[in-house]
């Protein structure tokens, strides 16, 4: 309780509840009347016990918009078997909140996929060394792990896009050399009927689609074409 008075008299902006924490009720409350931006840690708990500890939380003041959930298990390192980083998101789903990642993982795919299922937050261990002495400094990352780290979990925020399935810009220019359009499969003389046997498609995409196809058998063509030109109608 003294630590919680210090850092408010530091300037601390937001607290940072740890998961052994989580069932501690004077504790929260305490934090809970501050008022001020939390990061609750989850791990060792259930969905009973996050539930309680964000009721107390919100019922002292507490803004629900203010408060993370993070999802963690506290086993260093974690094995990956027991990661279960969809839980992340049955804890968004169950309270409509924003959560994000506690990772004690060796590496850093998980935390970079927890960014990709929407984690807000990422809590990684880091070091100066991981030969310095102490029971962390093995389990956590070097300054240049961390860059990459940060680096790839940047990189998936671009990626992830605004969701709207539709050709990106720089794709665009590709289109007309990777699609197909109809094309005279031999030589075609005027009048003479489209069928299947004297149509095929190739590239490029800058005459009729191929997705016309139906439109086009049956009709008569308006003048004589070479093997591989461009049908028109």
């Amino acid at each position: 309780m003294d630590s919680i008075d210090l850092l408010v008299e530091l300037g601390l902006k937001i607290f940072k509840i740890p998961s052994g924490e989580i069932t501690n009720l004077p504790y929260l409350r305490k934090i809970g009347r501050l008022k001020m931006e939390v990061i609750l840690s989850t791990g060792m708990s259930s969905i009973g016990e996050i539930e309680n500890s964000l009721n107390v939380l919100i019922n002292e003041g507490t803004l629900k918009e203010n408060i993370t959930v993070l999802h963690c298990n506290t086993e260093y390192p974690t094995p990956f078997e027991d990661v279960n980083l969809k839980a992340m998101l049955t804890i968004k789903n169950a309270f409509q909140i924003k959560v994000g990642y506690s990772d004690h993982t060796p590496g850093i795919e998980i935390p970079a996929a927890a960014a990709a299922l929407g984690a807000c937050v990422i809590e990684k261990h880091f070091t100066l060394s991981r030969r310095m002495e102490g029971p962390d400094h093995k389990n956590s990352l070097e300054p240049e792990v961390l860059s990459a780290m940060i680096k790839a979990i940047r990189n998936i925020e671009i990626a992830l896009g605004n969701g709207i399935k539709q050709p990106s810009s720089s794709e665009l220019k590709n289109k007309t050399a990777t699609r197909k359009s109809i094309v005279a499969l031999c030589d075609i003389k005027t009048g003479e009927i489209f069928t299947s046997n004297n149509l095929t498609c190739k590239r490029p995409w800058n005459g009729i689609s191929p997705m016309e196809w139906e439109n086009i058998l049956g009709r008569k063509a308006i003048h004589s074409f070479k093997k591989d030109e461009l049908i028109e109608l």
